[in-house]
C-alpha cells in the first residue's frame, strides 16, 4: 500500500509497509495458539494498521519501517496486526531522536543491536524450553500446547533477569570506556584479540550425528565462554567450531588462550584446538570488533600447530614490556643468575615465548609469529 501525502510518507520500499513480529501471512488468520501467546507475551491485542501504529506513534511511515526493519521483523503489508506496545516502542526510539539523545541513524543502530542479539536469545529459550520437555503434564497434550503454561510462568522472571544482567553487562561496559586513555581511544581501542578454532571440525560434520555434533558444539561454546567471563575477557562471538574473544591487556588473553588449550586438551571428547592472538588498535561497533588487528589474529589461528597459541610480534612485545614473558629464555636465565649471587628472587614470569620462522600472510604481507607457553604453574 503507498500512502499519500496527507500524512506520513512511504515504507522504504515505497509501499508503505511496516514490519511486525512474524504475524504469517496477513491475508491468513493466525493460529489461535499463537495469537494466543503473542497477547500474552505483549501485553496486548492487536489492533493497529502499520500506518495506524505510526500515525499514533507520531512518527513518519518511512521512519517507523527503519525502526521495525532494523529490530529483524517481516513486512506485513496493512495488516491489523500491531499492538499498543508496538506503537510505545515507536514513540520511544523516536522521542528520543527528537530530544536529540540519539541521531536518527544511532537509534536504527540501538534498533538493529537490540534485534539481533534477542532474536537469538529468543530462539534459544524456546527450542530449551520445549526440549526439555520430554513428558506433556497431561496424556493428549503435544509440545506445542504445553508452550503457553511454560511461558506464562517464565516470562516476568526471565523478564527481570535478562534486565538485571543487561544493566550489569553496561555497566561493566560503561567502566571500561571511562577508563580509555581519551575519547579517541574509547572508539578505536587498543585490544588484544583472540581466535580459538577447533581443529579438524569439517571432518567431524561428516562422520558424526547431528544430535552428537550439536552436544560437541554446545559444549566447546560453553566451556570457551565460562573460561573468558572467568579470566577477565569478553567473549565477542561463537561460530561453532570458532570463538574470538577480546581482553584489554595482552596477560589476560594469553592466560585464557593456553587455559583454554589446556582444558580442551584434557577433554577426549574435544578435538584439538588452535588459538591465534594479535594486539593493536580496534574497531568496536555493535560489540563485535573489526581490523587489522582481527584479521591478522584469524590468520594466525589458520596456521598455529594443533594444541598450540601463536601471537603476532606487538603481541609479544606487550608482554615483554608489561613483564609477563622474558625477551628470550638466555636473558631469563642471565637474569636468574645474577638474582642468585646477588641472593634475591628472580623476576617471575608468567609466559615463554618462543620466536617462529617469519611468512607472508595473505592480504597483511609478511610477519613474524610467536610461539606462547606458559611458565610456572596455570594458577599463579
Amino acid at each position: 500500500m503507498t500512502v499519500d501525502d496527507t500524512g506520513s510518507g512511504a515504507g522504504e520500499d515505497g509501499r508503505g509497509n511496516l514490519p511486525a513480529a512474524d504475524p504469517g501471512d496477513p491475508g491468513e488468520d493466525p493460529h489461535p495458539l499463537a495469537l494466543r501467546l503473542e497477547q500474552l507475551i505483549l501485553g496486548a491485542e492487536r489492533r493497529y494498521t502499520p500506518f495506524q501504529a505510526a500515525r499514533s506513534a507520531g512518527v513518519s511511515m518511512e521512519l517507523a519501517s527503519r525502526f521495525w526493519r532494523a529490530m529483524g521483523f517481516a513486512d506485513i503489508g496493512q495488516a491489523r496486526a500491531l499492538t499498543e506496545a508496538d506503537v510505545l516502542a515507536l514513540r520511544r526510539l523516536a522521542g528520543l531522536v527528537e530530544a536529540g539523545l540519539l541521531s536518527e541513524a544511532m537509534a536504527v543502530q540501538v534498533a538493529r543491536s537490540t534485534g539481533q542479539t534477542t532474536a537469538r536469545l529468543a530462539e534459544w529459550q524456546i527450542d530449551s524450553f520445549l526440549e526439555g520437555l520430554t513428558e506433556p503434564p497431561e496424556p493428549g497434550m503435544t509440545r506445542t500446547e504445553v508452550t503457553y503454561p511454560i511461558v506464562e510462568l517464565l516470562l516476568p522472571e526471565l523478564e527481570e533477569f535478562l534486565v538485571y544482567v543487561w544493566r550489569r553487562q553496561l555497566a561493566a561496559s560503561a567502566g571500561r570506556v571511562v577508563q580509555a586513555a581519551d575519547d579517541e581511544e574509547m572508539v578505536d581501542r587498543r585490544l588484544a584479540v583472540c581466535f580459538a578454532d577447533l581443529v579438524g571440525f569439517t571432518r567431524l560434520t561428516r562422520r558424526m550425528e547431528e544430535e552428537e555434533l550439536g552436544e560437541l558444539v554446545e559444549a566447546f561454546e560453553t566451556t570457551s565462554a565460562d573460561l573468558v567471563a572467568a579470566r577477565g575477557g569478553r567473549l565477542i562471538k561463537t561460530l561453532g567450531d570458532e570463538v574470538l574473544y577480546a581482553a584489554d591487556d595482552a596477560g589476560t588473553a594469553a592466560d585464557i588462550a593456553l587455559l583454554l588449550v589446556e582444558t580442551m586438551s584434557n577433554d577426549e571428547t574435544m578435538p584439538e584446538l588452535r588459538v591465534g592472538m594479535a594486539f593493536g588498535t580496534v574497531t568496536t561497533r555493535m560489540g563485535d570488533v573489526f581490523g587489522t588487528t582481527v584479521n591478522l589474529a584469524s590468520r594466525l589461528t589458520s596456521i598455529a600447530p594443533r594444541d598450540a597459541v601463536l601471537v603476532d610480534s606487538a603481541f609479544a612485545e606487550e608482554l615483554i614490556r608489561t613483564g609477563d614473558a622474558p625477551s628470550s629464555e638466555a636473558e631469563a636465565a642471565e637474569e636468574a643468575a645474577a638474582a642468585e649471587k646477588e641472593g634475591e628472587e628472580p623476576p617471575k614470569y608468567r609466559f615463554a615465548l618462543q620466536p617462529m620462522w617469519q611468512r607472508p600472510v595473505r592480504g597483511l604481507g609478511v610477519v613474524e609469529p610467536w610461539l606462547l607457553t606458559r611458565r610456572g604453574d596455570p594458577d599463579d
